[in-house]
């Protein structure tokens, strides 16, 4: 989830990485799969399947589950057929929500975003209201608490990173979309073990909202997060200072 990296932080310092690590795979697997299924199983030929490993990487997935899903993409191995869908939406407060869905039943998964949407008080939005609120960027995290910003920043920006902030244990590395890949390879190169890494939805502008909207918003995209048809979702709200996840 990406609103951006106040909330990032907020996830990680709850240990809430950890606790979805296997969900986490498996969405992963299934991006790996649909890219390889798209383009073929060779990274090197195949830019959406090298952007996936590289995630699958920043999130210390295996080896063997990253060539096990290549080849249930490239048939070698038996495999489920994806769709990928977009929604755009609304939740309470006006927050813009950007919702990526990967899924083998895409009547199933729309009746679940709405239902999820209606049920939190929130609303689907017309194509292209909400994309053009946000930029891809690149996003890695590392643990704070681990690394000091001044080590990643030396090797991130030697890199070509954009940017790199740290904010409550985590810090937070920002490339643009064709940097994402040599910034990291230089931070694995080092040795830097990382949170996360991904090429990400970021909003242009962020909204905010008292502690009680935001609350309602946030478990709004939680719900939307733990629904297994969803892969990714991006929002531009602005967490307050002191806010705590339920």
């Amino acid at each position: 989830m990406s609103g951006h990296s106040k909330w990032a932080t907020i996830k990680h310092k709850k240990g809430a990485a950890d606790a979805k690590r296997g969900q986490m795979f498996t969405k992963l697997i299934k991006e790996i799969s649909i890219a390889a299924r798209m383009g073929g199983g060779d990274p090197e030929g195949n830019p959406r399947l090298r952007t996936a490993v590289l995630k699958a990487r920043g999130a210390n997935m295996p080896k063997d589950n990253i060539d096990r899903a290549i080849k249930k993409g490239t048939g070698e191995l038996e495999g489920v057929n994806y769709e990928e869908l977009v929604y755009e939406a609304y939740a309470p407060g006006g927050v813009a929500i950007f919702i990526e869905v990967l899924t083998d039943n895409k009547n199933r998964a729309a009746a679940d975003i709405r239902n999820i949407l209606t049920r939190a008080g929130g609303q689907l939005a017309t194509s292209g209201s909400v994309s053009r609120l946000f930029k891809r960027q690149g996003i890695i995290t590392l643990d704070g608490e681990k690394y000091t910003e001044d080590q990643i920043m030396e090797v991130a920006i030697e890199g070509g990173a954009e940017d790199v902030t740290l904010s409550n244990g985590v810090i937070e590395v920002t490339t643009a979309p064709e940097d994402f890949e040599p910034v990291l390879n230089s931070l694995e190169h080092k040795h830097f073990e990382t949170l996360s890494a991904e090429i990400s939805m970021v909003p242009e502008a962020a909204v905010s909202l008292d502690n009680d909207a935001t609350a309602k918003a946030v478990r709004l995209i939680d719900r939307l997060e733990e629904n297994d048809d969803v892969q990714n979702v991006y929002s531009n709200i602005d967490i307050p200072e002191g806010f705590e996840a339920e």
